[in-house]
C-alpha cells in the first residue's frame, strides 16, 4: 500500500479539515472495521464526527439515518461489527459522560482503560493513524490551535498499535 501523510491544523478555514479526515476515517471503519481500533486522549467529549444533515451518508446508516453521528455512536458501531475498540483516557469527571455512553451497552469488544498519566492523543486503525496534539473535545477539534498528522499505509499504524497494546491492553 502506498503511504500518504498530511499534517492538519484544527480550526483551519481552508483545505482539508481535521473534522473531514476524522469523518472519513470513522466511516471507513464502519464499512470495513479494523481488527483493532485505538482511541487515546486525556480528555474526550462526545463530539459530532459525521454530519449527515443533508442525507449524504444515508446508505451507510440504514433505515433510520441520523442527522448527526457522535464519536460514541461511531465507536459502538465499529465495536458492534466485531472490531476490538480500545479507549484510553484519564479518570476525570469531564470524560465520564462519554465513557458511560460507550460502556453502557456492555460490548465485549469495547475496552476502556482509565490512566491518570495519559497525555498521548492518537486514533489508530489497521492501516491508518491520526496523531498529534489534539484532544477529542470541542475545544481540541475546533477552537484550540492544534496540529495532527494523518497517515495511511506504511509501517506507522502497525507500530503504533503494537506500542499502544504493550502499554494498555493488559487490564482493560
Amino acid at each position: 500500500m502506498t503511504e500518504l501523510s498530511t499534517t492538519l491544523r484544527t480550526g483551519a478555514k481552508t483545505g482539508l479539515s481535521v473534522e473531514s479526515m476524522l469523518s472519513a476515517a470513522l466511516m471507513a471503519e464502519m464499512i470495513s472495521p479494523s481488527r483493532e481500533l485505538w482511541l487515546v486522549s486525556p480528555w474526550i467529549t462526545d463530539v459530532r464526527v459525521i454530519d449527515n444533515r443533508h442525507g449524504s451518508f444515508d446508505a451507510l446508516f440504514g433505515d433510520v439515518p441520523p442527522s448527526n453521528w457522535r464519536l460514541s455512536d461511531a465507536l459502538l458501531r465499529v465495536a458492534g461489527a466485531g472490531s476490538h475498540v480500545y479507549v484510553v483516557t484519564r479518570p476525570d469527571a469531564h470524560n465520564e459522560a462519554f465513557l458511560r455512553r460507550i460502556e453502557g451497552p456492555g460490548l465485549a469488544t469495547l475496552h476502556v482503560r482509565r490512566d491518570a498519566d495519559v497525555h498521548e492523543k492518537t486514533l489508530c486503525g489497521q492501516d491508518w493513524l491520526l496523531t498529534g496534539s489534539m484532544n477529542y473535545t470541542v475545544r481540541g477539534m475546533a477552537k484550540n490551535d492544534e496540529s495532527v498528522t494523518y497517515k495511511v499505509g506504511g509501517p506507522d499504524a502497525g507500530q503504533a498499535r503494537l506500542d499502544l497494546a504493550r502499554r494498555w491492553r493488559s487490564g482493560s
